[in-house]
C-alpha cells in the first residue's frame, strides 16, 4: 500500500457489500484494503494507515461507534465515514459527535460513495501535510525567537550565526522591509550569552532634536527641559546588545558619535564631562546599500567600515517561496492560539495562491496574510477589500463573511445540501451546526432556483 492518503481501509461483516465497495474505488482508482470485522481493521490501522476509514456501524462482537472511539485513540485525525442503514440516522449523528468525518446513508450512490470519500482523502492529505510541517517547525523553532527556513540561503543564514552568535563582532543586516530583521537581531543576542538586556532602537522613527538625547542620554539641566538625569538606550544596553533598525536614517552628525562610542567602548551623555565605559554590541539593519550612500557622501564611510564587521543578507520572501508553507503554518498556529480560534488547514489551491503571490511585504506580510485567514477573512484581500462594515465587532463581520459563504453555496447549488457540502468541503454535522447558528433554510434556495424556471434539486 502507497504511503498516501488516497487509500482507504474498508470495514464490513457483509461480504456482497465489501465487493461492492471494493468495485466502486477501484473504478474510481482509489486503492482499497478490506475487513470483515472490526477488531482485524484496529490491528492493520496500528501497524500504521496514511488513508481514511470507511466503515459500518452495525457489525457483530464491536459496532461502528465502538471502532470509532478505538480508531481516534490510535489516530485522533483519522477521517472515518460511518455508512448506516435508513433506520440509524440518530446512530449516525451521535458518531458525528464523537468525531467522524461524514456519514452515509445505505442504499447509497456509487458517485456519492466517492465523492465523500474523496473530501475524507483531500482532508487526510492536508492533515499529513500539516504533520509535516510541523516536524520541520520543531527542527527550527527552539525558541519563540527563531527564525523559520528551509530553503539553502536560510540555512546558510542560520549556520553563520551560529558561528559569530558567541562573538563581540558589530552586525549589519542587510533586509527589505518586514524580512525579519529584528528576529535575526534578538536571535543574535539570545544566542550570544550576553547577560545585559536587548535593546532595539529605530533610528527613523525619532525627531531629530530628541535622537541624540534617546540615545546617549543626558543630565539635568543639559538643554532647556531637562529636569532630571536620563539614562540612555546606548547606557541602558550595557552589557547587551542595541539594534538599531533604518540605521540610514540616522543624523550624519550623531554618526560621528556613534563611531566614537564604538572605537572607545564609552560614552558621554549630554552636559556631562564624564566619559562612561560601555560594553555592547551593536546590531545595524537597512534596506539600503549603505556602500552606495557612503559614496554619494549620505552615510559616513567609517562608520559603514565600523559596522560592517559581518554583513547578514535576508533574502526577500519572493526568492524563497519553498518557505512559504513552514512560515504559514507556523503563523497560522501562533494566531489561533492568541484569538483562541480553531484552525481549518490550507487547501492545496489556497497554498498554490500564496506561492504564486509575490509578498512585497515580505514575512511580515505572510504573518497577517495568516492572521486575516484565522479570522475568517480573506488573507490576500485589498486594504479596501477588507474595510470593516460600519457598526460591525470584528467577531460580527466575521460570522457575516461565514454566513454569506454558505448561503451564495445553497444559492448556487439550489438548496441541494449533499453537493453544497461538498463544495464547501465540510462535515455534515457542522454544516448543519452552521444552517441553525445562522438560521438558514436550504428548501428556501429549492424555491428561489424553481420560481426563475429552474430545475429544483432533488
Amino acid at each position: 500500500m502507497p504511503a498516501t492518503a488516497e487509500c482507504v481501509l474498508f470495514v464490513d461483516d457483509d461480504a456482497d457489500v465489501r465487493e461492492a465497495a471494493q468495485q466502486t474505488l477501484e473504478l474510481a482508482d482509489i486503492p482499497v484494503e478490506l475487513f470483515a470485522d472490526a477488531t482485524s481493521a484496529l490491528a492493520r490501522l496500528r501497524k500504521g494507515w496514511p488513508g481514511v476509514v470507511v466503515s459500518d456501524i452495525r457489525m457483530p462482537k464491536m459496532d461502528g461507534l465502538e471502532f470509532l472511539t478505538e480508531v481516534k485513540k490510535i489516530d485522533p485525525d483519522m477521517p472515518v465515514i460511518m455508512v448506516t442503514g435508513h433506520g440509524d440516522v440518530a446512530t449516525a449523528v451521535k458518531a458525528m459527535q464523537n468525531g467522524a468525518f461524514d456519514f452515509i446513508e445505505k442504499p447509497y450512490a456509487p458517485d456519492m460513495f466517492v465523492d465523500a470519500t474523496r473530501r475524507a482523502m483531500a482532508h487526510r492529505s492536508l492533515i499529513l501535510e500539516n504533520r509535516t510541517l510541523r516536524i520541520e517547525l520543531a527542527k527550527h523553532t527552539k525558541n519563540a525567537s527563531d527564525f523559520i527556513g528551509r530553503n539553502p540561503a536560510m540555512e546558510k543564514l542560520r549556520t553563520l550565526i551560529a558561528n559569530i552568535a558567541s562573538t563581540n563582532a558589530h552586525v549589519l543586516i542587510n533586509g527589505e522591509t518586514g524580512s525579519g530583521k529584528e528576529v535575526i537581531a534578538r536571535n543574535l543576542h539570545e544566542m550570544s550569552g550576553r547577560s545585559g538586556p536587548f535593546v532595539a532602537v529605530n533610528c527613523g522613527g525619532m525627531p531629530e532634536n530628541l535622537i541624540e538625547s534617546e540615545l546617549f542620554g543626558h543630565e539635568a539641566g543639559a538643554f532647556t527641559g531637562a529636569d532630571h538625569k536620563r539614562i540612555g538606550k546606548f547606557e541602558f544596553a550595557d552589557k547587551g546588545t542595541i539594534f538599531l533598525d533604518e540605521i540610514e536614517s540616522m543624523p550624519l552628525s550623531l554618526q560621528i558619535k556613534l563611531l566614537r562610542v564604538l572605537q572607545e567602548r564609552a560614552l558621554e551623555r549630554l552636559g556631562s564631562n564624564r566619559v562612561q565605559p560601555i560594553d555592547l554590541r551593536v546590531v545595524a539593519a537597512t534596506k539600503t546599500d549603505l556602500r552606495a550612500a557612503s559614496s554619494r557622501g549620505e552615510f559616513r564611510e567609517d562608520l559603514y567600515y565600523r559596522l560592517n564587521v559581518v554583513q547578514l543578507h535576508i533574502p526577500p520572501l519572493r526568492d524563497r517561496k519553498d518557505d512559504i508553507p513552514l512560515l504559514f503554518e507556523h503563523f497560522t498556529r501562533d494566531a489561533a492560539k492568541r484569538f483562541d480560534r480553531s484552525v481549518k488547514l490550507v487547501t492545496p489551491a489556497e497554498m498554490a495562491q500564496f506561492t504564486a503571490y509575490d509578498w512585497p511585504g515580505n514575512v511580515r506580510e505572510l504573518r497577517n496574510a495568516a492572521e486575516r485567514r484565522v479570522l475568517g477573512l480573506d488573507p490576500l484581500a485589498s486594504d479596501n477589500d477588507a474595510a470593516p462594515q460600519s457598526g460591525l465587532t470584528l467577531p460580527q463581520q466575521v460570522e457575516a463573511f461565514e454566513k454569506s459563504l454558505i448561503t451564495e453555496a445553497l444559492r448556487e447549488h439550489r438548496g441541494n445540501v449533499t453537493t453544497t457540502v461538498s463544495a464547501l468541503g465540510v462535515p455534515r454535522k457542522t454544516f448543519y451546526d452552521k444552517l441553525t447558528k445562522y438560521d438558514i433554510t436550504p428548501s428556501e434556495f429549492r424555491k428561489t432556483r424553481s420560481n426563475s424556471n429552474e430545475e429544483p434539486a432533488s
